[in-house]
């Protein structure tokens, strides 16, 4: 079913095609031995125009351990962008080696002109402050596996969620979902995109809240997703020094919230959540990471048709 497709953006699934993603997932989770050599023979390549950890690792891992290769670049300076190469003809050549291609760039908009170069699937890995989709299929796996569904949820973002591409990307994709209410909680100088809180969640008919007080919505909390703010997305250093330590989760405000509420982070971290809350139960952001593993190794299989 999505042999061949591109993933450029969330909406680029349907609700259907991410259910089926997400039962492999869990397939593949429950069962390691599952597809294990089903991609022997394929080549990933993974091209990161930007720094990352989890993403590129767990891309990579999800690769290997379906049993194919991966290569690529983890920084623009082991690539010919440096000499002037354009996107265009990285992906053209790229897409004579491998059989898929995951790439972060910081430029939006550049993985969807990726996708009408190539000839091979392409998957968003982060373009910017825009979209992030397989981080959405990790968090949704996540919110799936341990609140059993997404109907119904009230949903809290908490950060920098001006420039949080994955904050964008999940409040897109939830919107898809009967009953979801969001909160989002920022600093004004940190809001949310008016496209995403006027224009997609309103079209949807989403209730959502703005505010700039955690303590004050706490208690309503069935999900918590905090974010970092990002100094790479800062042209001003004193504007992210002034407002990097706006929210800082702790034990202490973990009081108020609901005995199910579950804590996610699409990581790295810096300091808005306490190590103290690490041994919390409802810290679910390492667990997240793994269910990111398997979401890729469900969506790779499924991209290069070897189901």
């Amino acid at each position: 079913m999505l042999k061949g497709r591109h993933l450029i953006e969330p909406g680029d699934f349907t609700i259907e095609e991410l259910d089926g993603l997400f039962s492999l997932a869990e397939r593949i989770e429950a069962d390691p031995a599952y597809l294990r050599e089903s991609c022997r023979g394929k080549l990933l390549a993974t091209l990161f125009f930007e720094p990352s950890t989890r993403t590129r690792l767990s891309f990579e891992a999800a690769m290997l351990r379906l049993g194919g290769s991966c290569l690529g670049f983890a920084e623009p300076g082991s690539s010919s962008a440096v000499k002037g190469e354009s996107l265009a003809d990285t992906i053209r050549t790229v897409a004579c080696y491998a059989d898929a291609i995951v790439m972060r760039n910081p430029k939006e908009g550049a993985a969807l002109v990726a996708s009408r170069c190539s000839e091979i699937p392409v998957v968003n890995a982060g373009d910017g402050g825009h979209h992030h989709p397989t981080q959405t299929l990790t968090d949704l796996l996540t919110i799936r596996r341990l609140r059993g569904g997404f109907n119904g949820l009230t949903v809290g973002f908490c950060g920098d969620l001006k420039f949080g591409r994955t904050v964008h990307s999940l409040a897109m994709a939830l919107a898809r979902y009967a009953g979801i209410r969001m909160i989002f909680i920022s600093p004004p100088e940190l809001s949310a995109p008016e496209y995403i809180t006027r224009g997609a969640l309103a079209k949807a008919g989403v209730e959502y809240q703005e505010t700039d007080r955690l303590e004050k919505v706490m208690p309503s909390l069935d999900v918590l997703y905090m974010t970092r703010v990002q100094r790479e997305r800062f042209f001003n250093e004193e504007d992210y020094i002034r407002l990097k330590d706006s929210y800082i989760l702790t034990a202490e405000k973990m009081e108020a919230a609901k005995k199910d509420m579950i804590i996610l982070h699409p990581l790295p971290r810096v300091n808005e959540i306490s190590l103290e809350v690490d041994a919390d139960p409802r810290a679910a952001y390492f667990k997240q990471a793994k269910y990111g593993m398997y979401v890729r190794m469900a969506l790779l299989s499924s991209v290069l048709g070897v189901l």
